[in-house]
C-alpha cells in the first residue's frame, strides 16, 4: 500500500495520516465523526444516523446543522475533498483497505474462504496485526462501543483461537503455553480459551499442571458464575484424566 491518500487507524488509539503525514484532529465530535464514516468507508452515512451517533440521546435542535458544521471542521483537517456530500448524507472517499477496521475483517473473510493452512494462518496473522489496543479506544461513542467494538472484539479473539488451532495442528504445542496463560488471565471466563490450555498443557507432557488449570475454573465458574464448566471442557478434562490412569 502506498502513502497517498488518507488512512485511518481506529483498531487502538485514533491515527489518521494524510498522504504518510500524521493528521492532528482537535475535538471529540470530529474524531467520532470521522470513525462513524471511516467504519462505513466508500458508502453513505445517513444524516440521522450520523447525529444519533454522535449526540445520543441529547440530540441538538437542528441535528442536521450540527453535523454539517462537524463535516466542515473535518474537511478542514483532511482536505475539502476527502468527505462527500450526498442527498441522504455523507462519504467518507477512502479506499475500504486503508481503514484498519475494514482491512481486518477483509483479512478475516479471505481467510475462511482459504483452503490452504499456510496461507490462512497468514491471513489471520496479518489481520491480528493491525490491532494496537481496543477498537475506538479514544473515540468517545456509545454508539461505536456497544455496536462496533463488541463485533470487532469478538472477531478478534475467535482469529486468535483460529491461529492457535492452526499453530496445534503444526505440533506448536510448547510455545503456546506461555500465551494461552496470559490469554487466559485477561479474559478468565473465555473457556474456548482454557480448552486449548489444556490441550497444549496435556500434549506437552504436563498433565498434571493441565488437571489443576481445569480445576481452578472450575471453582472460579461455580463461585462467580454459578455454573459447570462446558461440555467440551469437561470432555478435556476426562481425557487428562484417563491419560492419568495406569
Amino acid at each position: 500500500m502506498n502513502n497517498r491518500g488518507i488512512t485511518v487507524a481506529l483498531l487502538g488509539p485514533l491515527e489518521v495520516r494524510q498522504d504518510g503525514a500524521a493528521v492532528r484532529l482537535a475535538g471529540g465530535r470530529v474524531r467520532t465523526l470521522l470513525a462513524l464514516l471511516a467504519v462505513s468507508a466508500s458508502d453513505t452515512v445517513p444524516v440521522q444516523r450520523l447525529a444519533s451517533a454522535l449526540w445520543g440521546e441529547e440530540l441538538p435542535v437542528n441535528g442536521r446543522r450540527s453535523v454539517q458544521t462537524l463535516v466542515t471542521r473535518l474537511r478542514r483537517a483532511l482536505g475539502s475533498h476527502a468527505v462527500s456530500t450526498m442527498p441522504e448524507g455523507y462519504r467518507l472517499d477512502v479506499e475500504p483497505d486503508r481503514v484498519d477496521v475494514l482491512r481486518f475483517r477483509r483479512l478475516l473473510a479471505e481467510a475462511a474462504r482459504t483452503r490452504d493452512a499456510a496461507g490462512e494462518r497468514l491471513l489471520v496473522a496479518e489481520a491480528l496485526a493491525l490491532w494496537r489496543g481496543p477498537p475506538f479506544e479514544s473515540i468517545d461513542s456509545d454508539w461505536l462501543r456497544t455496536v462496533e467494538s463488541a463485533y470487532l472484539l469478538e472477531s478478534y479473539l475467535g482469529a486468535i483461537e483460529r491461529r492457535i488451532d492452526l499453530d496445534l495442528a503444526e505440533g506448536r504445542h510448547r510455545e503456546l503455553i506461555a500465551e494461552l496463560m496470559r490469554l487466559t488471565s485477561h479474559h478468565p471466563f473465555r473457556e474456548s480459551l482454557w480448552a486449548r490450555l489444556l490441550v497444549a498443557l496435556g500434549r506437552c507432557g504436563r498433565p498434571a499442571e493441565a488437571l489443576a488449570s481445569y480445576e481452578r475454573l472450575r471453582r472460579r465458574l461455580a463461585d462467580e458464575l454459578g455454573i459447570e464448566p462446558s461440555a467440551e471442557l469437561r470432555r478435556i478434562h476426562a481425557s487428562l484424566l484417563h491419560a492419568q490412569t495406569p
